[in-house]
């Protein structure tokens, strides 16, 4: 997304036009001031060069201001943290290569600010992390199932929403009494530290439920399939990647019971860069890259694929 000054001189050159023409009967008055209009435009015209030499990337001054992500991106390079070991939406693979529909979204913004895939690092954001990441600075942004709430809205910028999930449960193929929140008294539940799901559940559905928790879902999963705990919960996109991972082993309760809005988080206060990502999600949807990422990534878990988002509307 590149943003340049606008030339003054062609304005400025027609006004002085204009004076010389109402400028006064004389021949000198009309030389005087078919003079100055040259000399205006020359001047404006040599302004407006140096303008576009100091200011003609995408992130100028103008355009950048304070804001860390645009900076960076001028520069050709932007550091975004994800998951990587989320199925279908984070995952590092074993060559290294990284996949996913959060590494697509990244990918394509990174475009939109003027960065080729191949200025793009990623680096891994686990939930608890996440916000710290960006405060330090490590990170330009966070793509990484990054659920916008009031209380992260205190710490971070967020662009988006992206993608809207709704938390669901992930329980082992045998299981036929786990059906909803509802019915997990006394079960033990799992779900990642720094992530808010777990506590969901047994605030508003299930006050007896135990909680589990680990630094990551691969952990939790590793948990259910081994029998230590009888659930993981978290939203039900990257539960269904889990699912497809293990089939007829895992299986997706498929009762979603919140709406959850992933956003892109960036430095608190960079409103310019949050504009600027908010510009190129709405791009990703309106040309049709989202739902292509969407089906290529998501689609093969059996995950319907739902409308988009509104950018800013979260």
């Amino acid at each position: 997304m590149r943003y340049r000054k606008l030339s003054t001189a062609v304005g400025v050159a027609a006004a002085a036009f204009v004076l010389a023409a109402c400028g006064g009967g004389g021949s000198g008055s009309a030389v005087d001031a078919t003079s100055t209009s040259s000399s205006a435009a020359s001047s404006a015209a040599a302004s407006s060069s140096a303008g576009s030499s100091s200011s003609g990337s995408a992130t100028s001054s103008a355009a950048a201001g304070d804001s860390k992500v645009l900076s960076d991106a001028d520069g050709g390079t932007l550091v975004v943290g994800i998951k990587y070991d989320q199925p279908g939406l984070g995952q590092q693979n074993p060559d290294g290569s990284f996949s996913g529909f959060d590494v697509e979204v990244a990918k394509y913004v990174a475009e939109q600010l003027g960065v080729p895939e191949t200025g793009v690092t990623f680096k891994e954001a686990k939930s608890a992390e996440r916000e710290g990441l960006i405060e330090r600075g490590e990170v330009d942004l966070i793509v990484a199932t990054y659920s916008i709430t009031d209380a992260r809205k205190e710490k971070v910028n967020f662009a988006g929403p992206y993608f809207v999930a709704h938390q669901d449960l992930l329980v082992r193929a045998d299981n036929d009494t786990i059906t909803g929140p509802e019915s997990m008294g006394g079960a033990i539940l799992c779900s990642v530290s720094g992530s808010t799901p777990a506590q969901k559940v047994k605030d508003n559905y299930a006050q007896d439920v135990a909680l589990q928790e680990y630094g990551t879902y691969t952990e939790c999963v590793e948990a259910l399939r081994n029998g230590a705990v009888d659930a993981v919960t978290t939203d039900d996109v990257i539960l269904a990647g889990y699912a497809a991972q293990f089939p007829g082993e895992l299986k997706l309760v498929g009762n979603g019971f919140s709406d959850e809005n992933y956003g892109i988080g960036l430095s608190k206060g960079d409103t310019a860069g949050t504009q600027a990502i908010n510009d190129a999600i709405q791009a990703m949807i309106d040309d049709g890259s989202w739902a292509a990422a969407l089906e290529s990534t998501v689609g093969p878990s059996g995950y319907t694929i739902p409308e988009p988002p509104t950018p800013g509307d979260a």
